[in-house]
């Protein structure tokens, strides 16, 4: 039996984790003097209240290494092997914590860390893949090998409402000299080699410049595998969410159109009003 673990960034809704059977690791977010756990003790909701009140944006935090090895522990008993997916390393110290607990334990051959090399349903695109080909019956190594070629060929961008976020966490590169400025301009920002950049601006209402982001993404969209696409946002108005939903049914290209909400850690990087699309090309 194979146990796939992810930690919380990957943004899988309650009911894919229940259904692929994930176990998800919460990350941590402070506010203040507080500290909370990803999808369990915080939503996304309190922590940009927290901020507007504050005048503040929220920080974040890697796992410990005691709650990895309590998840570890815990499914090594039940199962032959781990598959362990993290945020991008170069956003997070979450995959060195993750690969460094692993080794420092006795069945260390029995756990695969993946460094995902993305964020959000970027790394949930990843999981899902693994579930699949784990419910084949293929075994860790098979995946971890899978999964390796799959990164390169992950689409992950999303199209932001405000720069404040994002500027005070300091996790985008290239951004600085938008903010002053850029009050109307809403950037599209894209996960590259596992960092964020800012690309394309676009102007206009939320539903214009999201429909725009959408639309520049239309012929890597008709080259992208079928199995399944992903719309990601940190709260933005259902009626956004059926446009973007049916302007991808419109194309007639994928088996599956997934709508998740950003947990607490994302959400806290990129503010509300953000969504992406996200998905895989069949190959570069």
């Amino acid at each position: 039996m194979l146990s796939i673990i992810a930690d919380s960034t990957c943004d899988l809704s309650p009911e894919l984790v229940a259904r692929y059977d994930i176990t998800i690791i919460p990350l941590h977010v402070v506010l203040g003097d507080r500290d909370y756990l990803d999808g369990i003790s915080i939503s996304p909701d309190e922590i940009y209240q927290w901020s507007d009140e504050n005048k503040e944006t929220p920080k974040t935090a890697a796992l410990t290494m005691g709650e990895v090895e309590e998840i570890y522990t815990k499914e090594l008993a039940k199962a032959d092997e781990l598959l362990v997916f993290t945020i991008s390393s170069e956003m997070s110290s979450s995959y060195n914590i993750c690969k460094m607990v692993a080794e420092g334990m006795p069945d260390s051959d029995r756990i695969h860390i993946i460094d995902s090399r993305n964020l959000s349903t970027g790394i949930g695109l990843q999981v899902l893949h693994a579930a699949v080909l784990a419910g084949e019956g293929k075994g860790a190594a098979e995946i971890e090998e899978e999964i390796q070629a799959m990164i390169p060929l992950v689409r992950a961008s999303f199209v932001v409402d405000t720069l404040v976020y994002l500027h005070r966490g300091g996790r985008c590169s290239g951004l600085a000299m938008m903010v002053g400025s850029a009050l109307k301009l809403h950037p599209r920002i894209a996960v590259s080699q596992g960092a964020m950049s800012p690309g394309k601006k676009y102007r206009g209402s939320a539903r214009k410049y999201i429909l725009d982001y959408v639309g520049d993404m239309e012929t890597d969209l008709q080259k992208a595998r079928k199995d399944r696409v992903f719309i990601t946002h940190s709260g933005c108005d259902d009626h956004i969410l059926d446009t973007v939903k049916k302007y991808l049914e419109d194309l007639g290209r994928f088996d599956e159109i997934l709508i998740t909400r950003a947990g607490s850690v994302i959400s806290s990087h990129c503010g509300p009003g953000t969504l992406g699309v996200l998905f895989v090309m069949e190959s570069e």
